[in-house]
């Protein structure tokens, strides 16, 4: 016949259901990896430092989700009862803890989700690079003071939350220790490790659960992250004006004699762009080259060899079209740190003076308004011309800086330079009308 106090005992043998098993131990090596991912986010914006943090925003939101499942499986099902043998203190620190941790792997993502959404820099989250996480709603709209405020709020959240977690693992870890190793009728640790005898200091699933620790710890501080492209994926089908349609077939002649040539107009004439011309640039992030172009962009164009003084060329392009390869890059780019496109969605280029250097090449003297600023730019090019068809190619350098591009702290050029090359490809056909 057994004893009121054994029976308890074996009841408070009894483990957990597989569920609350299972998720205890994903959210406890997700969390042990963020805390070794969150060592390598500070310090320079570098691309590996992007990647990681990118990573680890995908990490907490999926704690968030567990977490809230875990909670919901507790209080549907709750746990087995604790072995008698505790000290009433210790049965308090146990559920203080417990319930400590729900607090913080609850709150612990949800401070860090609302510093995303509420940050300067405009950076989606893209959960481990394929689903869209929206972010916290009502803030992304908010106005700049506003913002502000909520990201120091989430900002000082998520740093007392962290301390709070070492507290909390501390405690965690040096209880089920403890009774492990020198409980040998408190089976606390094959409650949530099935099989495991108390007391044994050599127990296998310690053995496995310390190998799986060292292993995420090992992954945290090693994993490299997909950095983001360097380039765009191919430019579509019209990034300029459209190709201009054939003209009709003609009939046949008796000779090339009897069909005059055409005339070349003499003096500046106007030109259209053709579909497939290129507005691309180029510059450099933490060493590694970076490549992008502007999706959408218009060229007016009047321009002839012979009449410079008359020519005139200006550019117009929709600084929220530009393309690097990251979809999370790219959608930082048209905030206030970068191109600021909601107070200047246009970037103009204008030239009204031309010299020629050489054969078949020129240079475009004129200014490029970015960002309210309006700076001197000159554009040397190539220019040939066939007939009514044309092809230019140019390059030209530009500091960002001077016109501020690159807030906060990629004001800095040690990681982002401030030179920029700007390069147009471009065939055109004269427009005759």
């Amino acid at each position: 016949m057994t004893t009121p106090a054994t029976s308890a005992q074996r009841a408070g043998a009894q483990r957990y259901a597989t569920v609350a098993i299972v998720l205890h131990w994903i959210i406890a090596l997700a969390i042990v990896t963020q805390i070794i991912l969150s060592g390598r986010m500070g310090g320079k914006p570098t691309p590996e430092s992007f990647a990681v943090t990118q990573l680890h925003k995908s990490i907490g939101i999926t704690i968030l989700l567990l977490s809230l499942v875990r909670l919901g499986w507790r209080l549907a099902n709750p746990p087995p009862p604790e072995p008698v043998t505790l000290a009433p203190w210790e049965r308090a620190l146990s559920q203080a803890v417990h319930w400590g941790f729900y607090a913080v792997m609850i709150f612990m993502p949800l401070t860090g989700w609302l510093m995303v959404s509420a940050s300067r820099i405009e950076i989606p989250t893209l959960l481990y690079g394929v689903v869209h996480w929206p972010d916290v709603p009502g803030i992304a709209g908010l106005a700049p003071a506003a913002k502000k405020t909520w990201h120091t709020i989430g900002q000082t959240g998520h740093g007392l939350i962290a301390k709070a977690i070492y507290v909390l693992l501390a405690l965690h870890v040096a209880g089920a220790l403890k009774h492990q190793l020198l409980g040998r009728n408190e089976p606390i640790l094959g409650r949530m490790a099935p099989g495991a005898v108390s007391g044994r200091w050599w127990e296998p699933r310690m053995l496995l659960i310390a190998a799986a620790f060292l292993g995420v710890i090992a992954f945290g501080r090693f994993v490299q992250p997909p950095r983001p492209a360097m380039g765009p994926p191919p430019a579509p089908a019209a990034a300029a004006a459209p190709e201009p349609a054939p003209a009709a077939p003609q009939p046949a002649v008796a000779s090339a004699a009897a069909t005059p040539a055409p005339l070349l107009p003499v003096g500046a004439t106007p030109w259209k762009v053709a579909a497939g011309s290129k507005l691309t640039f180029a510059t450099s992030w933490g060493g590694d080259a970076i490549e992008g172009r502007f999706d959408k962009w218009h060229a007016d164009v009047v321009f002839g060899p012979e009449a410079l003084d008359t020519s005139k060329v200006t550019v117009s392009i929709d600084m929220t079209s530009a393309k690097t390869g990251d979809e999370q890059r790219d959608a930082s780019l048209p905030s206030g740190d970068w191109f600021d496109s909601a107070a200047h969605p246009k970037a103009i280029f204008t030239a009204t003076k031309f010299a020629k250097t050489g054969a078949d090449r020129y240079v475009a003297h004129g200014s490029l308004s970015l960002r309210g600023v309006t700076k001197p730019l000159d554009l040397p090019f190539k220019l040939t011309i066939t007939g009514d068809k044309a092809k230019v190619s140019g390059e030209a350098s530009l500091d960002r800086t001077v016109f501020g591009v690159g807030q906060g702290e990629f004001t800095a050029t040690d990681q982002i330079p401030a030179k920029v090359s700007v390069r147009v490809e471009l065939t055109a056909t004269r427009d005759r009308r």
